[in-house]
């Protein structure tokens, strides 16, 4: 299985937070399956964090890349195929950056991993 992580998925599974659902630990760990953090998720914290919204042990620009790399998890640029189907997406929320996660999941054949029930709207695959 290839898997996207939401931003607070992959907050929650770099700093083994309870919040992340067994199932979701589990197909992380699972070494058969392909474990995917979009660049967009990077933005997103990297904004809350100098929003002084989000606290991390060092600044992101040191602390996402090693963690992500530690995981073993691999980065999602943002290209245009995906950028060009947001417009497609119903406008359930105006989140850019959640949108663009449910983009980049269609466009690449992930399945997102979240709770958030916002997505139970959004014509994704989820996992939780």
């Amino acid at each position: 299985m290839k898997i996207l992580l939401d931003t607070h998925t992959f907050l929650w599974s770099i700093t083994n937070d309870a919040q992340l659902s067994v199932r979701v630990t589990q197909e992380i760990v699972n070494p058969a399956n392909k474990v995917f953090v979009s660049v967009a998720s990077s933005w997103e914290i990297s904004i809350k964090y100098g929003l002084g919204k989000l606290n991390l042990p060092q600044p992101p620009d040191q602390y996402l890349a090693t963690q992500r790399s530690v995981a073993g998890f691999d980065l999602l640029l943002i290209d245009e195929p995906e950028v060009c189907q947001v417009h497609r997406l119903p406008m359930i929320h105006r989140d850019p950056f959640d949108r663009l996660l449910v983009a980049q999941a269609n466009c690449y054949g992930l399945r997102l991993a979240t709770n958030d029930p916002v997505f139970a709207h959004y014509p994704v695959q989820t996992l939780w």
